[in-house]
C-alpha cells in the first residue's frame, strides 16, 4: 500500500473516530432519562453509565471536546502537508496551473478533508444519534466514563470553562429574577 494510501487510510479512520465522539455527545445528551432510568433498572449497566454521565454533562462534554479536538489536530498532521504535496506532485507539471501546484494542493486537500469531516464526522452520526438516543448513550457510555476518568487529570479545572470566560460570554449561572 502507497504511502498516500496510508495516510488516507488513517484520515478516514479519524473521521470516523471523530463521528464517534460527535454521536456520543448528542446520544448522552438527547437521551430520556426516564428511558434510561427504565433500561438501568432492568439492569441495563450501559443505561446506567449513561445515566450517570447525562447527570454530569461537563464530565461528558469534556471528554468529548478533548476526543474532538485531539482528532482535528492529528487529521491536520496526517492529510494536509504530505497528501497536499502529493496533489501538488500531479498538478506541477500542467503547464496554466503548474505554478500554483503547491497552495492549489493543499487547497483540495483541506476541501475535502472538511467536507469529509462534516459528512462522516459530524453529520451522520449526529443524525443517527438523535435516531436511538437512549441505545446509542447506553452502548457508549461506559467508554466514554474510561476515558474521562483518563482524561481527567488534565481536566480536573476544565469540566466547565473558568469562570473570568463565563463572565466575557455571558455562559455562567444566571442570578434568578423575581
Amino acid at each position: 500500500m502507497s504511502e498516500a494510501a496510508i495516510q488516507i487510510v488513517v484520515i478516514l479512520l479519524l473521521l470516523i473516530a471523530n463521528g464517534v465522539f460527535a454521536m456520543s455527545e448528542l446520544a448522552v445528551a438527547s437521551a430520556r432519562k426516564v428511558r434510561l432510568q427504565q433500561r438501568a433498572e432492568e439492569g441495563d449497566a450501559g443505561a446506567r453509565a449513561a445515566l450517570e454521565l447525562a447527570n454530569d454533562p461537563g464530565r461528558c462534554l469534556f471528554t468529548v471536546q478533548i476526543g474532538i479536538t485531539l482528532i482535528g489536530i492529528l487529521t491536520g498532521a496526517f492529510g494536509g502537508e504530505a497528501l497536499g504535496g502529493a496533489l501538488a506532485d500531479v498538478f506541477a507539471p500542467l503547464p496554466v496551473v503548474g505554478r500554483y501546484a503547491d497552495g492549489l494542493g493543499l487547497g483540495i486537500v483541506v476541501a475535502l478533508i472538511t467536507y469529509f469531516s462534516l459528512i462522516v464526522g459530524e453529520l451522520v452520526p449526529k443524525q443517527l444519534a438523535l435516531g436511538n438516543a437512549e441505545g446509542i448513550a447506553a452502548r457508549v457510555a461506559r467508554p466514554m466514563r474510561i476515558l474521562s476518568t483518563v482524561a481527567s487529570p488534565a481536566g480536573s479545572s476544565s469540566k466547565s470553562p473558568p469562570p473570568g470566560w463565563c463572565a466575557c460570554c455571558a455562559c455562567g449561572p444566571r442570578p434568578t429574577r423575581w
